[in-house]
């Protein structure tokens, strides 16, 4: 099976689509594709356009198809409000105050957006299969949904729901099924890909190994939460990538038999970090996201 895998990172989802789009052009045409956060979205909207591709054509164009992702960014993904709108500071004590609190940003601008280019009839649809991955805030395990699940949508926008930003997201009348990010456990879900029996694979991450952070004003609660948010995305990054190259390198034999399958996998992952917060940006910050993501896909394309 060949596997896209998409990791998360916030606004750093435009980095990955650069990146994607290198992929593709050189004829990479996946049969799954794994998303957690940011990365959940795009994978999401690749899938479901390629359902609506081959519905009409009976065939899939995966050029077109990331044209259109990246479109997607550029006309809808220009600054703060479009992620979404920060509550007032009256609503967000007294909801504090009675248990109610439900993120600091009201997160429905970005999701009205996705819904109006991802549909799951369109996913079912999909000759390319979905997951994505989100974490039980009771249980604190990560679950990994298909387009199958009746509540896919919610997984959907729960797996992309960033702690304490964004609101937690209730899965159909149960109380006890309230999710968030999956990048809380698993940030480049390469571990799901592998157990799912895929032996080839394209991980898209959005952070650089090494980070050289530069000083925030920490006493903007936004900016904090985001750099708190970077330094553990950025560790549970470099994990499950070590994890999978591991794999690749110890696979363990008796007799001469190798007991796992070797897998092809290739890292995409930018040399720093992208400079784009969610608290600040425009168009021009997206557009040069998506362009450096495209030059370094291309780069480590050209390298294979």
């Amino acid at each position: 099976m060949k596997a896209l895998v998409l990791g998360g990172g916030s606004l750093k989802g435009a980095w990955q689509v650069g990146a994607i789009q290198a992929v593709l052009e050189r004829g990479f045409a996946p049969e799954m594709i794994y998303g957690i956060s940011a990365g959940a979205l795009n994978a999401s909207f690749l899938v479901s356009e390629a359902g609506k591709q081959y519905r009409k054509y009976g065939y899939v164009d995966w050029n077109s198809v990331n044209k259109k992702l990246i479109s997607f960014w550029l006309k809808n993904i220009t600054k703060p409000e479009d992620v979404g709108i920060l509550k007032s500071y009256w609503s967000l004590g007294v909801d504090t105050m009675l248990s109610r609190f439900e993120g600091l940003l009201d997160v429905n601008p970005l999701h009205e957006k996705v819904k109006k280019y991802v549909t799951r009839e369109d996913l079912l649809k999909s000759p390319v299969k979905i997951k994505v991955g989100a974490v039980n805030i009771h249980t604190g395990n990560i679950k990994y949904v298909s387009a199958t699940e009746e509540h896919f949508m919610e997984y959907l926008r729960a797996s992309s729901s960033i702690p304490v930003v964004m609101p937690a997201v209730q899965i159909g009348d149960d109380h006890r099924e309230i999710y968030l990010d999956g990048g809380l456990r698993e940030v480049v879900p390469i571990r799901k890909a592998i157990e799912d029996g895929a032996t080839e694979i394209y991980a898209i991450a959005t952070h650089p190994r090494e980070r050289n952070m530069e000083p925030i004003n920490h006493r903007s609660l936004l900016n904090l939460l985001d750099r708190i948010k970077d330094i553990s995305v950025s560790q549970l990054e470099n994990n499950d990538i070590d994890w999978a190259q591991a794999y690749n390198e110890n696979l363990m034999s008796i007799y001469g038999f190798t007991l796992n399958k070797k897998i092809k996998l290739t890292i995409i992952r930018p040399d720093e970090s992208v400079g784009i917060k969610l608290t600040s940006f425009n168009l021009e910050d997206i557009r040069n996201s998506i362009k450096s993501g495209y030059i370094k896909g291309d780069e480590i394309m050209s390298s294979e």
